[in-house]
């Protein structure tokens, strides 16, 4: 049974920072990409980050220059560093890993930015 644990979410103002992270525990074993998506109110939930077991790292266009992915290998551990946070990067945070080819989802924690 895999289970990723979300923590680092809240209320920031615009401009601030904010960090995320997402540990894997169960059968973890070969945790490959692991991943931030994002889901705002009446919207598709679209993908923020990704990053290889490698580290290898991907970024939508709108969050670039400003988060940053990392990962912990021996942790199962991946990270989201939000700086310079817009009131549009308000949503619920998800994190996503495949693990053995199967992807997982975390719960989701929110992230507010205030005007």
């Amino acid at each position: 049974q895999v289970r990723l644990v979300e923590s680092g979410g809240g209320l920031v103002q615009a401009g601030g920072s904010l960090g995320l992270s997402c540990a894997a525990s169960g059968s973890t074993f070969s945790v490959n990409d692991m991943a931030w998506y994002r889901q705002a109110p009446g919207k598709q939930r679209e993908l923020v980050a990704a990053i290889s077991s490698s580290g290898s790292t991907t970024y939508a266009a709108s969050v670039k220059a400003r988060f940053t992915i990392s990962r912990d290998n021996p942790k199962n551990t991946v990270y989201l560093q939000m700086n310079s946070l817009k009131p549009e990067d308000t949503a619920v945070y998800y994190c996503h890993a495949v693990i053995r080819s199967m992807g997982y989802w975390g719960q989701g924690t929110q992230v507010t930015v205030s005007s």
